[in-house]
């Protein structure tokens, strides 16, 4: 019976997530779901990126915590529309959820929405939100051992963001290691150095969102 209900939870859940799909097909929306651990610098990247491509693109984020809108209120600082979805204490967003704050866009006037989800290695991979790209955040403090110990993650994920580069020279991570940790769990999978805060690598994070958006364009 478990199993019944496991395979009936993610059905409700892919249903929204076709809907949510739809509707950003139809609007030609790019849409990415980021995912990481607390603390990797999911936040930060997206302030960088609102901030450098806030006027090439109309851009919309969905941020997802337990509590508080301290997220959703930095995005907003920047002149960005931002929604909180609080999850009062589930550990991933799922596609209903997403669903729900949906029309709280015009999308007509979104070309990027980013969704943030909760921070967690585990719990957010296994939950199709509609999006059309899966990205991982993982930082340099949190050491090589994550890849390995949560291939779920990384498996699903078609570009992993090694962020906080700028503390390679103090801390024993290897990069050549993680690399090969994630070549072997996904080899269709790439990994990109950066440190969002001082914007070290940002420029080729920014030129892949470009020829991500121009393939939704296309369609």
């Amino acid at each position: 019976m478990k199993v019944l209900l496991e395979e009936e939870v993610l059905t409700d859940n892919n249903l929204s997530a076709k809907f949510n799909r739809d509707l950003f097909q139809t609007s030609k929306t790019l849409v990415i779901n980021l995912m990481s651990s607390p603390g990797a610098g999911k936040t930060t990247l997206l302030e960088k990126t609102v901030a450098a491509l806030g006027e090439e693109f109309r851009i919309g984020v969905i941020e997802g915590d337990l509590a508080t809108e301290k997220d959703a209120d930095r995005i907003r600082a920047l002149g960005a529309k931002a929604v909180q979805i609080n999850t009062n204490g589930g550990c991933h967003l799922d596609a209903r959820m997403v669903a729900k704050v949906l029309p709280e866009f015009d999308f007509e006037e979104i070309d990027l929405l980013f969704i943030e989800n909760v921070g967690n290695l585990v719990c957010p991979s296994g939950y199709d939100l509609g999006q059309h790209h899966k990205v991982a955040v993982l930082s340099v403090p949190e050491g090589n051992d994550k890849i390995p110990k949560y291939p779920v993650m990384f498996r699903r994920t078609e570009m992993v963001i090694l962020n906080k580069v700028d503390l390679l020279p103090y801390l024993d991570f290897d990069v050549q290691m993680a690399i090969e940790d994630l070549k072997g769990i996904n080899p269709e999978s790439k990994l990109l150095q950066v440190s969002a805060r001082t914007e070290d690598g940002l420029d080729e994070w920014f030129a892949w969102i470009r020829a991500a958006y121009k393939q939704i364009e296309a369609q």
